[in-house]
C-alpha cells in the first residue's frame, strides 16, 4: 500500500487551513493551530479568518462564555500592528491557542433569543438588563442585551453594559469591565454583525461576578465602598456643574490618587468632575496612577502581589476603553472605584521602587533595546528593566521600535494571562497618553512586569519553530544549526 505524503487539496489553500484552525481548536491541538496559523499567513488571511474562527468557536464551545482565552485573543488583535511582521503570527497563535484551551472538556453554549417586541427603547432595555444582572439571572439579561443589541447604536449599548458592570465595586477583581472591554474591542475587529453572539457571550461575567462592597478590605478599618458609592449619588449633580467646563489635569494629582487618604481621593475626583472632567481624562489619570503602582511595586512583596497590582492596571484601562466607546454617566464610576483599588495596592509600595530620573544617555538605543531582551533571560531583573526602559526615551529611542522588543520578549515566552494583558494594556496607554511622562510610565511597568514574570520553559516557542520549520519543508528531525 502506498501513501501520497501531499495529496491534492479537494478545497482552496485558505479554506483548508481555516478548517485545520478549527480542527486544532476543536482537539486542543497547538502544533495544528500553529501550523494553520501560519499557514493563513501565507494565504494573506493571516488576521481576520484566524480571529473570526477562534470568536466563532470560543463563543460556542465554552458554557460559561467570555473568558480569559477570548481576551487574550482580543489582546493579541489589538498588538497585532504593534509588532514585527515575524512576531504577528506568533501572537495570534498565542490568542487561539488559549481560547482552544479555555474551552477544552468544557460544555457548549447555548444562546437565548432577543424579545419579539422590536420597539423597546434604550431606557427600558438598560432599566431591565440591569434588574435581571441584579438578581443574577443569565438568561434573562442575555435576552434584554441581545436586543439592544438589535435596536440600539452601539455607543447605547457600551453604556448599558457599562452601567450594568459597574452597579457594584470592582466586579469579579476588575475582570468583568476587562472582559466587557475587550469584547467590544474584538467587535471592532469583526464587526458590528458579530455584536450579538460576541456580547451575550459577556452576560455571566456579569450575573456571576464577585462584588467587592461584600469584601472586608473595602469596609474596615476605612469604608471605601461607601465612599464610592456616596461619590456615585452626586454624579448627576456633579456632571451638570461641569457642563461646558474645561478641566486640564493640576500638578500633583497624580500623586493625590498614589496618596493614603482615601477622603482626599475622592474629594480630587469629585472636584475634577465638578469642574469639567471627561470619564476619558479621568479614566486615563487613574489608568496612570495604576501604572505607576506597578513601576513602584517593592520586591519585598510577595510575588503572588503582582497579580493584585496588575489587576488595578487592567481594570482601569478597561474604564478607559470604555469611556472613549460611550458617554453614559456611569462610566464615572468606573473611575473612582478604580481609584479605590489603587488606594488599596498603597501598601504593596512599601517602600517604593524608585523611578529612574530623566538624564541624557548617547548609548545606541539598539544595543538598550538587545540588553532589554537579554534581561528577560534572567530571573529578577525587574529594576534594571525599568531602567532600560527609561533609558531608552532618554537616548532617543523609537518608541515603536521598543514596543517590537517587548513584543519579541513576550511572545517568545510562555505568557501567563495577566502577563499578555499588562503588555496589551500598557501599549494602549502608551498610545493614548498624551505626555512623555505618562508614556514612559506605561512602558517601564509592563517591562518590569514582565521582568518578574520571565523567563519560562519557552514550550510555546518550541512548538511554533516546529510548525514553521514543516511549512517551510524542512526536516525537524535535522538541527537548525546544520
Amino acid at each position: 500500500m502506498y501513501l501520497d505524503p501531499d495529496p491534492e487539496r479537494t478545497v482552496s489553500e485558505s479554506i483548508y487551513w481555516r478548517n485545520r484552525l478549527a480542527d486544532g481548536l476543536q482537539e486542543n491541538l497547538p502544533l495544528v493551530m500553529a501550523k494553520a496559523v501560519i499557514g493563513l499567513d501565507a494565504e494573506n488571511e493571516g488576521f481576520y479568518t484566524p480571529i473570526e474562527t477562534a470568536v466563532n468557536f470560543g463563543t460556542n464551545y465554552r458554557d460559561m462564555g467570555w473568558g480569559s482565552g477570548l481576551t487574550v485573543l482580543a489582546a493579541m488583535a489589538n498588538v497585532y500592528d504593534d509588532l514585527s511582521v515575524a512576531d504577528r503570527t506568533r501572537a495570534l497563535y498565542t490568542g487561539v491557542r488559549y481560547v482552544a484551551d479555555d474551552c477544552a472538556d468544557e460544555p457548549p453554549r447555548f444562546s437565548q433569543y432577543q424579545f419579539a417586541n422590536r420597539s423597546l427603547g434604550y431606557d427600558r432595555l438598560k432599566s431591565w438588563f440591569r434588574e435581571t444582572c441584579e438578581v443574577r439571572d443569565t438568561d434573562g439579561a442575555e435576552r434584554c442585551l441581545l436586543t439592544a443589541v438589535e435596536n440600539l447604536a452601539p455607543p447605547q449599548v457600551a453604556g448599558i453594559l457599562a452601567a450594568a458592570a459597574t452597579d457594584h465595586l470592582y466586579m469579579n477583581t476588575g475582570h468583568t469591565l476587562d472582559f466587557i472591554n475587550k469584547a467590544f474591542e474584538m467587535v471592532d475587529h469583526l464587526g458590528w454583525e458579530h455584536a450579538d453572539s460576541i456580547l451575550a457571550a459577556t452576560v455571566q461575567q456579569i450575573t456571576d461576578a464577585s462584588r467587592s462592597e461584600e469584601r472586608s478590605a473595602w469596609r474596615q478599618p476605612i469604608d471605601v465602598a461607601q465612599l464610592c458609592f456616596d461619590a456615585d449619588d452626586r454624579l448627576s449633580e456633579l456632571v451638570a456643574a461641569g457642563e461646558g467646563r474645561t478641566w486640564e489635569r493640576p500638578a500633583g494629582f497624580i500623586e493625590t490618587l498614589l496618596g493614603d487618604d482615601p477622603h482626599a481621593i475622592t474629594e480630587a475626583l469629585t472636584d475634577a468632575i465638578r469642574t469639567g472632567a471627561t470619564h476619558e481624562q479621568l479614566a486615563h489619570a487613574v489608568t496612570t496612577a495604576a501604572a505607576r503602582r506597578i513601576v513602584q511595586f517593592s520586591t519585598s512583596n510577595e510575588f503572588s502581589d503582582w497579580n493584585t497590582v496588575h489587576h488595578t492596571f487592567s481594570y482601569a484601562n478597561a474604564v478607559h476603553g470604555m469611556a472613549r466607546r460611550t458617554d453614559a454617566i456611569e462610566v464615572y464610576r468606573g473611575c473612582i472605584d478604580a481609584a479605590m483599588s489603587v488606594y488599596l495596592d498603597r501598601f504593596l509600595n512599601t517602600p517604593p521602587a524608585p523611578i529612574p530620573e530623566p538624564v541624557a544617555s548617547d548609548r545606541d538605543p539598539a544595543e538598550i533595546r538587545e540588553t532589554l531582551l537579554e534581561t528577560f533571560d534572567e530571573q529578577g531583573e525587574v529594576d534594571r528593566a525599568t531602567r532600560l526602559v527609561n533609558e531608552h526615551f532618554d537616548a532617543g529611542g523609537d518608541p515603536a521600535a521598543l514596543k517590537r522588543t517587548l513584543g519579541t520578549g513576550l511572545l517568545g515566552e510562555d505568557a501567563n494571562f495577566h502577563t499578555l494583558q499588562n503588555v496589551e494594556a500598557a501599549f494602549a496607554q502608551f498610545d493614548r497618553a498624551d505626555c512623555d511622562g505618562d508614556r514612559r510610565v506605561a512602558l517601564m511597568a509592563t517591562a518590569r512586569y514582565m521582568a518578574a514574570h520571565f523567563p519560562t520553559r519557552r514550550e510555546a516557542e518550541q512548538t511554533y519553530t516546529i510548525a514553521d520549520r514543516l511549512h517551510r519543508g524542512e526536516s525537524i528531525h535535522t538541527s537548525t544549526a546544520e
